[in-house]
């Protein structure tokens, strides 16, 4: 009788969710975490040599720092910023890609908009010919102050992007952000949700937020998302400024650690798998679980367009 009643008034609930497929391919992924100087030309040859030796070992998407061809601090954005895809990086970058025959996610690079003089911190990915396939512009900017920690202001200095980035590539699809866009989740619920099998972060956390929340934030995001995460951070440099945490790490869709270093030089690779978030989403299926009768599905909120921007859909836009 107590049965009969729970069916009664208790219905089951439907499947609201999104299919928990994925489209992708193997690959080896590798993270180059740069020594940087003050040098551009000098920073542009190293990156070139470390590209090129990730491909000899077998890599095929190969991912640099944040801020690779300059010091990371708001005084160097003006004196390092170049125009896309004019500028002598992001040649130097589609030569790199073409030579070593890879995809690059060419870390980030201070952006000088030609028309505004607006200065952005921008990723650039580039096709295994050379060709620029995607950019991002750093969505969430770097503005924290800690007590007895740090204090860093990036808006002194550097515009917000207003898109989001997934890449297509022959792997399958990849969403891209930047440093502090790893702390806000709905960038990776998007991409995962859209089809993206894993979201890479070119990051230069500091030894103060770094120790607290850089692995932290990868694993949550993978976990959350059941997808790959992964974030490359520059080496670091005690005699600079701003020092970097270092410990660029891949993190595998169950929110364990793929491959990880310590704050010195290093390139890690790990092999991604997609068949392996295929897995996860079926040993653990969030994904027929979510209850979007409850709450509301970010990823309809957005569309993909052309050259991998993601941007608010117009009936959203016109409800701000």
């Amino acid at each position: 009788m107590l049965s009969a009643i729970t069916k009664r008034f208790i219905p089951s609930l439907p499947v609201l969710s999104r299919s928990m497929s994925v489209a992708g391919s193997p690959f080896k992924l590798a993270l180059v975490q740069l020594a940087v100087t003050a040098d551009k030309e000098k920073n542009l040859k190293h990156a070139r040599a470390k590209v090129l030796e990730a491909s000899k070992n077998g890599a095929n998407i190969v991912v640099l720092p944040e801020c690779f061809n300059s010091p990371y601090g708001t005084n160097f954005f003006p004196d390092y910023a170049e125009t896309i895809p004019e500028g002598t990086s992001t040649k130097a970058l589609a030569s790199m890609a073409k030579d070593a025959n890879v995809y690059l996610f060419g870390g980030s690079i201070p952006e000088k908009e030609e028309a505004t003089g607006k200065i952005f911190n921008t990723l650039t990915v580039y096709d295994p010919s050379g060709s620029l396939i995607a950019t991002h512009r750093k969505v969430h900017l770097f503005d924290i102050d800690i007590p007895g920690g740090i204090r860093f202001q990036e808006s002194d200095i550097l515009s917000a992007g207003s898109w989001l980035t997934h890449v297509d590539t022959s792997y399958g699809k990849i969403g891209a952000g930047i440093c502090y866009d790893i702390r806000f989740p709905e960038m990776a619920m998007i991409a995962a949700r859209k089809g993206c099998i894993a979201m890479i972060y070119p990051g230069a956390f500091n030894t103060t937020t770094g120790p607290m929340h850089w692995e932290l934030l990868q694993r949550a995001r993978a976990v959350d998302n059941q997808m790959y995460v992964a974030a490359c951070s520059p080496a670091r440099d005690e005699s600079a400024a701003y020092h970097a945490w270092g410990h660029s790490t891949i993190v595998g869709p169950n929110g364990d650690v793929k491959a990880t270093c310590e704050e010195s030089e290093a390139i890690i690779y790990a092999e991604i798998d997609p068949q392996d978030i295929i897995n996860r989403r079926k040993h653990i299926p969030i994904y027929s679980q979510r209850r979007f009768d409850v709450y509301e599905d970010v990823a309809e909120s957005v569309e993909e367009g052309n050259n991998g921007h993601v941007s608010l859909k117009q009936d959203k836009v016109n409800e701000l």
